[in-house]
């Protein structure tokens, strides 16, 4: 049988499908926050305070991006805003009381859809599938810097070659 080797295809499509899958299951949950706005919320509530900047690096999106999506938090009464006191051009974000209740309430929601994930996957499974997401994480954390593609297709070839295709394929 023939593979698929578009891999990055692959895995824009499956963090597509996923996100779109999340999405849609929070508010039927009667969560009121997007998968993103969740983010940022478990990053505040295990750290509450950040900057923008430190927000953006942690959530590994635009600016703009981040703005929007915290305005909205924001407005739902989740976050404030505050002068940072190091640097009053700075802002830190907080978490607030509303913002913990929306954060407890989604955790039990991703726990679950995290074991539907690995549902049908054996222990040994999931475990290479978190090295090669691991492996990516570490590749490609710089952007603009380019990697030797022999060097990285190697690495998931081997990765690939080791995974156990009869499970695979009769999924």
């Amino acid at each position: 049988m023939k593979t698929d080797d578009r891999l990055i295809y692959q895995i824009f499509m499956a963090q597509q499908k996923l996100r779109t899958y999340i999405n849609n299951i929070l508010p039927s949950e009667g969560i009121r926050v997007t998968l993103g706005q969740a983010g940022i919320l478990f990053i505040l509530q295990h750290n509450n305070g950040r900057t923008m900047t430190e927000l953006t690096k942690a959530l590994a999106v635009e600016n703009a991006t981040l703005t929007g999506l915290i305005d909205r938090l924001e407005r739902s009464g989740f976050v404030t805003r505050k002068a940072s006191p190091e640097d009053r051009r700075s802002f830190r974000i907080y978490i607030t009381p509303d913002g913990i209740n929306e954060c407890e309430r989604v955790k039990p929601l991703i726990k679950r859809i995290n074991e539907e994930i690995k549902y049908g996957f054996s222990k040994e499974e999931i475990e290479v599938f978190k090295r090669v997401l691991q492996s990516l994480f570490k590749k490609f954390d710089k952007p603009g810097k380019s990697r030797e593609v022999s060097a990285g297709g190697l690495i998931l070839q081997n990765i690939w070659q080791k995974w156990p295709r009869s499970k695979i394929e009769k999924r």
